[in-house]
């Protein structure tokens, strides 16, 4: 029997409907103040119904929008929780410059010099893969 949708839901049942495991649930509490769940005895998480639809703005802002965790602190801070909701809402779609992707999303916008700069990164990260990889005996 399904739940009702003003019906609180535990961490399990939140983190099946937003389909995200549990421990990333738990993370977020820790990095985000705003993400306070009823707890009962023994610590058991209860999340509300509008705790659902926060989680569910901070989910489309890092997994569908690229935000940082820093991006959605900052965003909470300087728009407040309203922010969140509608992207739990689907009515912003895109972040607002500077709100903290820590990158650009389309390349097409990069600079030459900032392409360079990816591009060193990127070699310096396959470089250490490669050393890693030969520790590690692969």
């Amino acid at each position: 029997m399904a739940k009702g949708p003003d019906a609180f839901r535990t961490i399990s049942e939140a983190a099946d409907e937003l389909n995200v495991p549990q421990h990333v649930l738990r993370f977020w509490e820790t990095k985000f103040s705003f993400i306070r769940p009823m707890k009962r005895a023994g610590g058991r998480r209860f999340y509300r119904p509008q705790d659902i639809q926060v989680l569910r703005g901070v989910r489309g802002l890092l997994h569908d929008q690229g935000y940082t965790i820093k991006g959605v602190q900052k965003l909470h801070k300087d728009q407040g929780l309203k922010r969140l909701l509608d992207a739990a809402s689907g009515t912003i779609s895109a972040p607002a410059a500077g709100h903290g992707h820590g990158f650009d999303v389309g390349a097409d916008r990069l600079s030459e010099e900032g392409r360079e700069r990816l591009q060193g990164a990127l070699d310096d990260l396959e470089a250490a893969k490669a050393r890693l990889d030969r520790l590690l005996g692969r």
